[in-house]
């Protein structure tokens, strides 16, 4: 008989540090409609033949899906201008950013990332014994200098968001560039580009030219934003063969849905539907960008399908009092305490009627201050 006295197992170090992911909230109660823009989720939704092909693949759940994901591999690489046997496919760009994280770091080695990225990157780095390493930004966008500046000997990857979530900032392609001339070689330059599809800029550039040109770089792309698809879970990563290699190894041998696969095969090939998202967003960003500009308060220059606004520190003008009032009008925000930015707040573009709301709720508390 078990003793019950005895301890639990003891997880790997660092573990029980990770403080974990907490995702823009859904539901606000009393509200009979809410506008959740917490998530930076495509407001158009999928496109229809995206969305008959989940539907369609509700007849075969009985069946495995294809573990080499073959069919969809091909079809990103058609659309993409890539090659189908360095493509990887994960549910979500999530477990491919673990993976890599996984595969290339452990105890005792660091993770760079900026000070403002995406918080899975510190937590990828704890969760496999690794120490993440915030490079200060400037502007809130990510910073050269500063980020050659955190490498050490123990430095073993450095995850670049771009643009970035949650400040919707970028680094052109030149400066990207720059970046990976000037690390080792052995070190893993990972190009989270979660919203390449929305991006304007024309200094930007192609991310898979960086993968192209050499043996430590990888991309990682995702179907949540403007394809629509965020709840089934699906992203992928392109990289050199050593490292679609290494992920191959180590990924699940049924890692993505048969809903998922079928919905993003037709989804990749659905143009339409991206030009109305991205003509969608190409409306909106702006609109939405100068009216709260127009109300006083100060708006990061975004490449994202979201906004980056800051308030003022004092009480009753500050970030959650804005998120207050804007949960009493049933909009959904995002705060961004967990980014290092307690006085910022992020909004995803939504529908017209979503977007005309947030103005009139912080017009509203703009002139209550």
């Amino acid at each position: 008989m078990a003793n019950e006295a005895n301890s639990p197992p003891t997880p790997q170090p660092g573990i029980m540090g990770i403080a974990p992911y907490v995702p823009g909230g859904h539901g606000l109660p009393g509200h009979n409609r809410v506008r959740v823009l917490s998530a930076n989720e495509n407001p158009l939704g999928p496109g229809d033949d995206a969305r008959a092909a989940y539907l369609e693949a509700a007849g075969t759940l009985e069946r495995y899906p294809d573990g080499a994901h073959l069919a969809i591999r091909e079809a990103i690489a058609k659309a993409e201008g890539l090659e189908a046997d360095r493509i990887v496919c994960g549910a979500g760009s999530d477990e491919l950013l673990g993976m890599l994280g996984k595969a290339y770091a452990g105890v005792g080695d660091e993770i760079i990332y900026s000070a403002h990225g995406f918080t899975m990157y510190p937590i990828i780095a704890q969760s496999v014994g690794a120490r993440p390493v915030a490079a200060p930004e400037q502007n809130l966008t990510a910073d050269v200098e500063a980020l050659l500046a955190a490498v050490t000997p123990l430095t073993k990857m450095l995850y670049l968001a771009n643009p970035n979530n949650p400040t919707g900032t970028y680094l052109p392609m030149a400066k990207v560039r720059d970046l990976r001339a000037r690390l080792r070689d052995d070190i893993m330059l990972v190009l989270d580009a979660a919203y390449v599809e929305y991006v304007t800029a024309d200094d930007y550039g192609d991310p898979a030219d960086l993968v192209r040109e050499s043996q430590n770089t990888v991309m990682c792309r995702t179907f949540s934003k403007i394809h629509g698809l965020a709840s089934v879970r699906l992203g992928w990563c392109y990289g050199p063969q050593s490292v679609v290699d290494v992920l191959n190894r180590i990924r699940g041998p049924f890692n993505v849905s048969v809903p998922a696969l079928a919905a993003g095969e037709v989804a990749i090939a659905d143009k339409a539907h991206q030009d109305r998202s991205r003509a969608h967003n190409n409306e909106w960003l702006p609109w939405l960008t100068r009216e709260i500009r127009a109300l006083g308060l100060e708006v990061a220059p975004s490449q994202g399908n979201f906004i980056l606004i800051r308030f003022p520190a004092e009480e009753g003008q500050d970030a959650a009092s804005a998120i207050a009032q804007l949960n009493a009008h049933g909009i959904i925000p995002r705060q961004m305490g967990g980014y290092g930015l307690p006085d910022c707040v992020r909004i995803t573009i939504g529908m017209a009627d979503d977007n005309e709301a947030v103005v009139e709720a912080l017009r509203e508390f703009v002139g209550k201050a």
